[in-house]
C-alpha cells in the first residue's frame, strides 16, 4: 500500500472519488506555527513566515479554509504547488498535514515541513530528507499521523536560552539582532523551498546545508 492509500485509509477510511490530481506533480509546503495574533513574530512561527514569503513570490494567496488549515495553489510549470499553514496548534499540526496529504493523493516525497529548531543558531538553515523529531513536539505529532519519518523537513534555526525553559523561548519575539538573523533565514528557507521544488531534496541539501559550514562549530556548541 502506498503512502496515500495508507493515509487515506487513516483519515477518510476510503478513497476520496472527486480528487483528480496527478499525484507526480503536486507537492506539497508545509509551515508550522500557532495560530493567531498572539504568535506573531515568534521564534515559533517561522514556518508561517516562509510559507508568506512564498506566497508572495507565487503570487498566491493562502487564505482557503479546509483540513484545519489555511492553504492555497498554484500551478509552477508542469507542478502544482500547496501552501499550506495548519491553523490547530503546533503539536497538533499531524492530523492536518495527514488529512490534507490523503485528500491531495500526495506521496511522501512530495511534502516538505518548515519548521524551527533551538538547536541551531539563529538564521542558520538545516534540509534533512528524513529523520526524527529530534523533540520537536509539531515534527512528532506528523511522524505519528503520518506512519514514517520518511519525509522532508527544513529547520530555521532560532537559537536558544539556558536561562529560559524552551516553551516560553520559542513563544517568545526575538530581539532586533536575531529578528535579523532570523528574517534572513526564513528568506534562505524560502529559496532553499524553491530549489527542493524545481530540483529535489538532494539539490537542496546540497546547495543550501553547505552554507551552513562556517557556523557548524557554533551550532555543535549550542546542542
Amino acid at each position: 500500500m502506498g503512502l496515500s492509500s495508507h493515509i487515506k485509509k487513516l483519515v477518510f477510511g476510503k478513497s476520496d472519488p472527486e480528487v483528480s490530481f496527478d499525484t507526480s506533480k503536486t507537492m506539497m509546503i508545509v509551515g508550522l506555527g500557532n495560530p493567531g495574533k498572539k504568535y506573531q513574530e515568534t521564534r515559533h512561527n517561522v514556518g508561517f513566515e516562509t510559507i508568506d514569503l512564498l506566497a508572495l513570490h507565487y503570487g498566491i494567496e493562502v487564505d482557503r479554509k479546509k483540513f484545519g488549515a489555511l492553504y492555497g495553489q498554484c500551478q509552477s510549470g508542469d507542478t502544482k504547488l500547496i501552501l499550506l499553514k495548519p491553523q490547530k496548534y503546533m503539536n497538533l499540526s499531524g492530523h492536518v498535514i495527514a488529512t490534507a496529504a490523503g485528500f491531495f493523493k500526495l506521496d511522501i516525497e512530495n511534502i516538505i515541513v518548515v519548521t524551527d529548531d533551538m538547536a541551531l543558531v539563529p538564521g542558520m538553515i538545516r534540509i534533512r530528507k528524513r529523520g526524527s523529531a529530534g523533540g520537536h513536539n509539531g515534527l512528532k505529532d506528523i511522524i505519528a499521523r503520518l506512519g514514517t519519518e520518511e519525509f522532508a523537513r527544513l529547520r530555521i534555526g532560532v537559537g536558544k536560552n539556558e536561562l529560559q525553559d524552551a516553551a516560553s523561548f520559542v513563544l517568545s519575539r526575538p530581539g532586533r539582532e536575531e529578528k535579523d538573523l532570523i528574517r534572513e533565514g526564513v528568506k534562505k528557507a524560502a529559496e532553499a523551498v524553491i530549489c527542493w521544488i524545481k530540483e529535489g531534496v538532494e539539490a537542496a541539501m546540497n546547495k543550501f546545508n553547505v552554507r551552513n559550514n562556517e557556523n557548524e562549530n557554533i551550532t555543535k556548541d549550542n546542542k
